[in-house]
């Protein structure tokens, strides 16, 4: 019996490293993608698939060591230290949005509504650190125009992470839950 709970955990944690790489990996191929809402700094968010496809599938504790690791990862691999204060301030905030929403309306609430909520407190989190870093409470006025991108990324990222999750549930039940 230990012996089949230790390959289920092997398997979790393998399913867990092979989202983190995901999620790097869109933000890698991201920065290729042009894309331009009229909004400087605004981003499609695709990593934000694979947070919103864990929020389904793995509990609270799994899905926030998926966001700390690829935005620790992304940030180290890909950006600087000013990138990861933006990247884990908008992706915990986001995490902890969408799961709450998640909790409190449970299956009344579509995968794209999470994901449009969870763009949104996205950008709200990396407008709270900008106004940290730059000591400037004015960012907030940049705050209607990135809810209008939040938006529109989150409806792409939650269209595509729903069709993920589909994908995702099945490879669950056929692996047993975790």
């Amino acid at each position: 019996m230990a012996k089949r709970e230790n390959m289920g955990h092997t398997r979790k944690l393998v399913f867990i490293a092979l989202l983190v790489t995901q999620g790097v990996v869109l933000s890698f191929f991201e920065r290729f993608i042009p894309f331009n809402m009229g909004v400087p700094g605004a981003k499609l968010g695709l990593a934000n698939i694979i947070t919103l496809a864990s929020l389904y599938i793995f509990p609270f504790k799994d899905t926030l060591t998926i966001v700390l690791l690829r935005s620790f990862l992304a940030s180290f691999l890909l950006g600087s230290m000013s990138s990861f204060a933006y990247s884990i301030s908008g992706g915990i905030l986001s995490f902890l949005a969408m799961y709450g929403v998640m909790k409190l309306l449970g299956d009344s609430i579509s995968e794209v509504s999470v994901s449009i909520i969870g763009a949104i407190f996205h950008n709200i989190g990396q407008l709270l650190m900008a106004s940290i870093i730059l000591s400037n409470i004015k960012m907030i006025y940049y705050l209607p125009f990135l809810m209008l991108s939040a938006v529109a990324t989150g409806l792409i990222v939650g269209l595509t992470g729903k069709i993920l999750i589909k994908y995702l549930k099945k490879i669950v039940a056929l692996n047993g839950n975790y």
